[in-house]
């Protein structure tokens, strides 16, 4: 067993960068500080190599996501095939998403690599579910996935193959459907806390997936592409595209004004958007303050498109009958400065004026449009996880079926559920590095410990005999042309929470360097009640360099197991 660590700590060491120096580190993003240190190796943008190290984080993470879903979700893993033909994207409309990589075999027949599998896997499990009784159920898979992302950013963030669990839930009514979407959230939250980083899970759009239902779950970093806004008094937490806000003062703004066409659905009403110039207008929000009644298919055609699709085959009649609505965000009053309105006559019958709605985009400080009462505050943040309530949106294409209690049809309602696990893996290592490297977490590093010392003498197998209970969890430096130093500095910037340094100056007592970000702090109750008997010392252990601990060897044990236990 010892000699298989030893063959895998020789291998790591071919994949790390001889030269990396502690400013080497402060100056290169996280991508490229995972690249020097053996974790990965890019090939070409938005594709990487997954080395030793970083696969054994992967692997973890893909373990604690398995653990959760089967245990406390009731999910059940399948794989599903890559190669995903057109007709099933043809079916919901998604076969032209211009993020798709697409190929032909050698018959013509063309097929996607899937980047999501809702396609797949609702036609699937319309094979399986013919009666109430196979319902619920929940299906989930963690493999690649495919994305022609045309320009990939952020390393591990943003890339064009990636591993992701993505998972998808069956149920008979709507209300059940929300019920297993609320359960999958609350198994998300379990997740996310045995991965030992903090995060935060905000209301947020459903985008081309599709439902009117989602929840995002972030890390809060300022390097972050996201934004999300919490409210001081309900706590109710929205990314920006779902955040809803008000003015402190309404009526307020008096200066350039904005204007934004669109169409009701059936093209009948031109829909008159007004809103501060210096603000974006929210979609989401327009959606709401119309009841949904907005064609959002126009949203990316210039104001000049829309009047010429709402002008097409009017004669001047046409033109004085036709409906419009002004619609006037909550921060303007008379005296803004307003374009030109866009038709030159019109009956006042048919012109209705909306005022007093928010149309952009929250702005930190403003008034949360939950609760009419909190200030929103704003975090830059990074996306690691999203839930949706589907409904019958992929079901009703795909015509996944059930036969009720009462002998009819129904078609199932769905939600899906995704978490970016090779995502997971960057963000985690951007949000907890700091000047000496990387800083996992103990539930997600490589390794839990590694063992350092001068030279590999009889003093440092004695450890990793006492350490046997964590052999496969055991880093040791074997570098013997390295000096102590040099490999204390390595543990640290490969980011192993428990660092044990061996020397025979300060022997039988031996010195552990604590790297592990988020300690709990319970430790010290065992540090006052054992110190002395263990012979443990603690120092600078309120500061933010390496908690410096040291034990006797003969308690050694006892010292580890409760630092870990506190990680």
């Amino acid at each position: 067993m010892k000699l298989c660590v030893k063959t895998i700590v020789r291998q790591v060491h071919i994949y790390q960068s001889k030269n990396l120096t502690r400013d080497a580190i402060k100056t290169l993003n996280t991508h490229d500080l995972l690249q020097s240190l053996g974790f990965v190796k890019q090939t070409q943008s938005g594709l990487v190599h997954w080395l030793p190290l970083g696969l054994r984080t992967l692997n973890k993470i893909s373990r604690i996501i398995r653990n959760r879903l089967e245990k406390d979700a009731k999910a059940q893993e399948l794989s599903l095939s890559l190669l995903s033909p057109q007709a099933l994207w043809e079916s919901t409309g998604r076969w032209n998403n211009g993020e798709l990589f697409k190929l032909k075999d050698s018959k013509g027949s063309a097929y996607c690599l899937a980047p999501t599998c809702e396609e797949e896997v609702t036609s699937l499990m319309g094979n399986f579910i013919t009666s109430h009784k196979d319902l619920p159920l929940t299906v989930y898979q963690i493999g690649r996935k495919y994305r022609d992302e045309k320009r990939p950013r952020g390393g591990l963030l943003r890339g064009r193959e990636f591993l992701m669990k993505d998972a998808y839930s069956f149920d008979k009514t709507k209300g059940d459907a929300i019920k297993t979407f609320a359960q999958m959230n609350e198994t998300y939250g379990l997740i996310f806390q045995d991965l030992r980083v903090p995060f935060v899970s905000a209301w947020a759009d459903s985008g081309d997936i599709g439902g009117d239902m989602s929840k995002e779950y972030h890390f809060l970093h300022e390097s972050g592409e996201d934004t999300v806004f919490k409210c001081g008094s309900c706590d109710h937490v929205s990314n920006v595209e779902k955040a809803n806000s008000y003015p402190q003062k309404f009526n307020d703004y008096e200066g350039d004004v904005n204007v934004r066409y669109a169409l009701t659905i059936d093209h009948d009403t031109l829909i008159c958007l007004y809103y501060p110039k210096d603000r974006s207008l929210n979609w989401n929000l327009v959606l709401a303050a119309i009841e949904n009644d907005v064609d959002t298919s126009l949203a990316g055609m210039s104001n000049e498109e829309v009047l010429g699709l709402f002008n097409a085959g009017k004669n001047e009649d046409d033109m004085m009958l036709s409906s419009v609505i002004r619609v006037m965000d909550c921060r303007l009053n008379p005296r803004s400065n307003y374009p030109d309105f866009p038709l030159k006559q019109y009956l006042k019958n048919n012109f209705s004026q909306l005022d007093d709605v928010s149309l952009v985009d929250a702005e930190e400080g403003e008034i949360c449009g939950a609760c009419e009462q909190g200030k929103l505050s704003s975090a830059k943040s990074i996306e690691v996880g999203h839930t949706f309530y589907l409904g019958q949106k992929y079901s009703k294409s795909l015509n996944a079926k059930f036969t009720t209690r009462n002998n009819t049809e129904e078609f199932c309602e769905m939600g899906c559920y995704g978490i970016g696990v090779s995502r997971l893996v960057g963000a985690i290592a951007q949000v907890t590095r700091d000047s000496l490297g990387l800083r996992w977490p103990k539930s997600v590093a490589p390794y839990e410990i590694s063992i350092c010392a001068a030279k590999h003498d009889g003093l440092s197998e004695e450890i990793e005999t006492l350490l046997q209970d964590w052999e496969s969890e055991t880093l040791v430096n074997q570098d013997d042309k390295a000096s102590l130093g040099r490999k204390i500095a390595m543990s640290h910037s490969l980011g192993i929470p428990v660092c044990i340094i061996v020397g025979k100056k300060q022997w039988p007592f031996v010195e552990i360097e604590i790297r592990a970000p988020y300690m709990s702090g319970k430790w010290h109750a065992e540090f006052d009640q054992f110190g002395k008997e263990w012979g443990w010392t603690v120092e600078n252990a309120d500061t933010d360099s390496p908690q410096k601990h040291r034990a006797h060897k003969d308690h050694l044990i006892d010292v580890i197991r409760v630092i870990l236990t506190d990680m």
